[in-house]
């Protein structure tokens, strides 16, 4: 994770704003990448709007390579976060993947549900304890932690989507995002999301981030097998590229 302080990207709105402003008004040039500079950024976050899925799906993951290496949250991070968050609804995001009867909304609901476990309370305090101060007042940490109502509001409405892989993705997303103390409110409803998955989910990250999260919040949690894991450990970003070649 990265130390050095950015308000950059950092939104004023109550709401995500259209992914248009986001793109025209954020100086990518001047932001940090894992790589460099964020320059090639527009490039990228277009190509997630194409209507060929493998380059939606390749440009994901350059996203990752850039934005979250090592699960680092950079300055280029809160904007391109504020990004895919607008383009959720967007109808590029209902493209098939290939092989799958499977929507990309489902694929950038889990890049944003990954990339808020990187400044989750668990990740950002396990940091902190090397690098004291690491999430004061305008650090990149903080900046895109302030950013979780927001995010929340752009998944929100995918928890009842018709697609279960697109509601189990959302799920995910809002049970990380929900650790902002403002987002408190949110929480018994999200238990019942949370209930949902650990009885459908045959994904051992996913049902370990809906059994911690309950847990966390008081919820009765004796009649579920603790997980042996690290706690809130999502796992690393996947370069989703695992259904671009035919199933054998």
């Amino acid at each position: 994770m990265n130390q050095s302080s950015a308000t950059a990207g950092t939104p004023r709105e109550t709401d995500v704003p259209s992914y248009l402003v986001v793109l025209a008004e954020t100086d990518w040039g001047s932001l940090e990448t894992a790589f460099g500079n964020g320059e090639c950024l527009p490039g990228i976050l277009a190509r997630l709007l194409e209507p060929d899925p493998r380059v939606q799906v390749a440009a994901l993951s350059e996203l990752s390579e850039l934005v979250c290496h090592q699960s680092t949250v950079y300055e280029a991070t809160v904007p391109v976060a504020m990004f895919v968050a607008g383009i959720l609804t967007h109808p590029a995001a209902m493209t098939l993947r290939p092989y799958r009867s499977v929507p990309i909304r489902a694929a950038l609901l889990n890049w944003l549900g990954s990339t808020a476990c990187d400044a989750s309370d668990e990740m950002v305090d396990r940091v902190e304890q090397y690098f004291p101060g690491f999430r004061s007042p305008g650090s990149i940490v903080t900046a895109f932690r302030d950013l979780r109502p927001v995010l929340y509001r752009a998944v929100a409405p995918f928890l009842q989507d018709g697609h279960e892989d697109v509601r189990e993705a959302a799920g995910l997303a809002a049970l990380i995002l929900a650790e902002h103390p403002g987002l408190a409110e949110h929480r018994d409803h999200l238990a019942v999301h949370a209930r949902a998955i650990l009885d459908t989910s045959g994904d051992v990250h996913s049902r370990r981030v809906a059994w911690k999260a309950l847990e966390a919040w008081g919820h009765d949690v004796t009649d579920i097998e603790p997980f042996q894991e690290e706690p809130w450990d999502c796992g690393p970003h996947s370069d989703d590229r695992g259904d671009l070649e035919p199933p054998f």
